[in-house]
């Protein structure tokens, strides 16, 4: 049985730092951390999705982080396809006139540059154990087919030797008809497949499979259950606090996947307020007293995060 990571998908979220959940005397950056790993072992990092990560924060949040603390990083914007503001990019890597809407259209040189920064910048948490996977969100309009297929593999090739999830925002890669297929090629690619947990009652809905297609990693996110997922702002999109019963429904998919990968991740990215933290306390208590989400503690007085192991 595989160890369950239970925990949000942001410690710096705007909206989090303005909830309360962080006690008095934990607002800086490095008490913020420390005081986030405390109560979770896990942690996506968002913010490397809207700007190149750096080697110093990385080397940061090794420093302040616990042996067997991961950090899931998700991809910057330019190398998941997505449009990106050149304001984005570093100065001396930034375009000449934008494009269309002002986005940056990456031709072979600029991405080859910041695939190098980009994984370069990670290499302290690779070193240090702390990186679980580096999260490429594929945007909806990649669907299943052969230019599909050959960015998927791109991708592997540059990511050779990295953890790497996948999460896709097309839901044909999940219907019944391409499932196995899908399963295949990312078992294939050692690529892991990621599940998510969002509003079932809209043409964009991703089916709410959970598979395993690495036995290094499994990995679930839950996006809330709003009906705007699919046209208001962030903050409608997101704004959503999930109930004991929702989140029990999921229990036995996620004990499941633990049978079958070393690691399940099970990260909250439903961020209105401490709902994303709160839930994955919730989930933690679900999943058992044997689940690796931390229970309260006193972060002055504990020696080492209270986590426990896996799921029974």
């Amino acid at each position: 049985m595989g160890d369950v990571l239970v925990g949000a998908c942001s410690w710096t979220d705007r909206e989090l730092l303005s909830s309360g959940w962080y006690p008095e005397g934990h607002r800086g950056a490095e008490a913020r951390l420390r005081y986030y790993t405390t109560r979770f072992p896990v942690v996506e990092v968002d913010a490397t999705y809207y700007g190149l990560p750096s080697t110093r924060n990385s080397t940061l949040w090794v420093e302040r982080s616990p042996a067997g603390f991961r950090f899931d990083v998700k991809a910057f914007s330019l190398l998941t396809g997505h449009p990106t503001r050149p304001g984005a990019l570093p100065a001396e890597l930034r375009p000449g006139p934008a494009g269309r809407n002002g986005r940056t259209a990456a031709d072979q040189g600029l991405l080859d540059e910041v695939w190098r920064r980009f994984s370069g910048a990670l290499e302290p948490l690779r070193r240090a154990d702390r990186l679980g996977t580096v999260l490429f969100q594929f945007p909806p309009w990649l669907a299943p087919g052969p230019s599909a297929v050959a960015t998927l593999r791109r991708c592997r090739e540059r990511t050779e030797g990295w953890p790497v999830a996948v999460e896709f925002r097309h839901p044909d890669w999940w219907r019944p008809e391409h499932r196995a297929s899908t399963v295949g090629l990312l078992a294939d690619l050692d690529l892991t497949a990621v599940a998510v947990d969002t509003a079932q009652s809209l043409p964009t809905s991703i089916p709410p499979v959970t598979p395993v297609t690495t036995a290094r990693l499994a990995v679930v996110r839950f996006h809330g259950r709003n009906r705007a997922w699919g046209t208001g702002s962030k903050e409608e999109r997101f704004r959503h606090r999930y109930t004991s019963e929702e989140l029990s429904s999921w229990t036995p998919a996620v004990r499941a996947m633990a049978e079958q990968a070393r690691e399940v991740h099970v990260l909250f990215n439903n961020c209105c307020g401490d709902a994303a933290v709160r839930a994955a306390e919730t989930m933690g208590r679900l999943l058992g007293p044997r689940s690796a989400a931390a229970p309260a503690a006193d972060p002055g007085t504990a020696a080492r995060p209270p986590w426990t192991t896996a799921p029974r």
